[in-house]
């Protein structure tokens, strides 16, 4: 199967999450960077979660999961090793058309989620559509080498430069060239062996500030 890759905008949407273990707490966790509401379905939690259904940052249902539960939600995950719960969650999710992931059963999901790199903004999604999801952990861990920490500077110091570019009263052919121009430049070399004095220097040739609370 050819899955179509896609990233989702998940701020204020509700996600629910069935089951309460270790599996469901990377699932929260993950919805919740993402600003997913979060309902969590389980008799039990873990401690970690536990703590954040106390403090109200998750919604906690302390049972089984039942049909209807899913009603209103804009994505599920099931993370359970019920066969059972698993098929009743998919069935229920494919009636009402809403997105569903059986964890570690791609036969009852309508979408998989990739081994993912993150470096701040920076994210890069690995798949091999369920093949070999050894093979998409060991893509992760090469990339986590190439694209180390430094993207994440990286990434928040473009973002600041190209605010400033398109606040400028430049032309749009110089904005462009200047974009192009720190899109090609080393620039995560200089952030990764602190050459901060080489940064500072081809910021200010381009006619940028380099932002004084970057590093911070």
């Amino acid at each position: 199967m050819r899955y179509y890759p896609v990233f989702l905008n998940l701020k204020a949407k509700l996600c629910v999450v069935i089951g309460g273990g270790k599996v469901a707490e990377r699932k929260v966790n993950s919805l919740l960077e993402a600003g997913a509401i979060v309902k969590v379905i389980s008799p039990e939690l873990t401690p970690v979660l536990k703590e954040l259904a106390e403090t109200g940052k998750i919604f906690w249902e302390k049972r089984e999961y039942k049909k209807g539960d899913i009603e209103g939600a804009w994505l599920v995950i099931s993370a359970t090793n019920n066969p059972s719960v698993q098929k009743s969650v998919y069935t229920e999710a494919e009636e009402k058309k809403i997105f569903c992931n059986v964890v570690d059963v791609p036969e009852l999901c309508s979408f998989i989620v990739p081994s993912v790199v993150k470096r701040g903004d920076l994210q890069i999604a690995i798949s091999t559509s369920g093949a070999s999801p050894a093979v998409a952990r060991r893509l992760r861990e090469q990339l986590e080498e190439l694209f180390g920490k430094e993207y994440e500077i990286y990434l928040k110091l473009l973002k600041n430069l190209r605010e400033q570019i398109l606040k400028s009263n430049w032309d749009r052919e110089k904005k462009e060239k200047t974009l192009q121009n720190l899109a090609l430049a080393p620039i995560p070399k200089y952030i990764k062996n602190k050459d901060f004095h080489l940064l500072k220097t081809l910021i200010e040739k381009l006619g940028l500030t380099l932002p004084s609370d970057l590093f911070s």
